[in-house]
């Protein structure tokens, strides 16, 4: 079996970041949810996406169709800026265990004051949240359109070591093992 190609040679081959979602989970609808879309808006500088409950969660007093979340999805420039910000709050490190076996990785952020050029506002408060990136590679779209669409092939896709090292050269994180 020939080797691959290298991503210098063919640009089919090299990795993207597809999209950055970012998700402030709060539990309750009403002022809470409100502030935490404030905050997220501030963040992103886009407007958050409210999601609802999929089932009703009694001990949390959580109802179905009650909503208790927003998200952004981040996608070009925008989405590698937030990286570079979301990634100097972690002190350029993150684990090995947060990427899957085609590339995407996940990893939470404990208060959002800690994200660079963001001011604490006391009637806001603080949140945490989700950070989860999507990674291909250009031609990724024949399996997900939705005219004629096909399956992707073994050795297009992308594979952990494949994103591991383009975030490392991208944005000099230090991956390793676990934390």
């Amino acid at each position: 079996m020939e080797p691959r190609p290298s991503s210098e040679e063919n640009p089919m081959r090299k990795p993207r970041i597809e999209k950055v979602v970012v998700n402030l989970a709060v539990g309750k609808s009403g002022e809470p949810l409100e502030k935490a879309v404030k905050v997220l808006q501030q963040l992103t500088a886009q407007e958050p996406c409210r999601m609802k409950a999929k089932k009703t969660i009694r001990d949390f007093g959580i109802r179905r169709g009650e909503p208790i979340t927003c998200l952004v999805t981040l996608r070009g420039q925008k989405a590698v800026e937030f990286l570079e910000k979301a990634f100097s709050t972690l002190g350029n490190k993150i684990s090995e265990s947060h990427f899957d076996h085609y590339g995407n990785f996940s990893f939470g952020i404990r208060e959002h004051i800690e994200i660079p050029d963001t001011k604490y506002m006391p009637e806001l408060g603080i949140f945490g949240m989700d950070v989860c990136v999507t990674m291909s590679r250009p031609g990724y779209r024949v399996a997900r359109r939705r005219r004629q669409g096909s399956k992707i092939g073994l050795s297009q896709r992308l594979t952990r070591e494949e994103a591991v090292q383009f975030i490392r050269e991208t944005f000099g994180v230090q991956i390793g093992k676990e934390d």
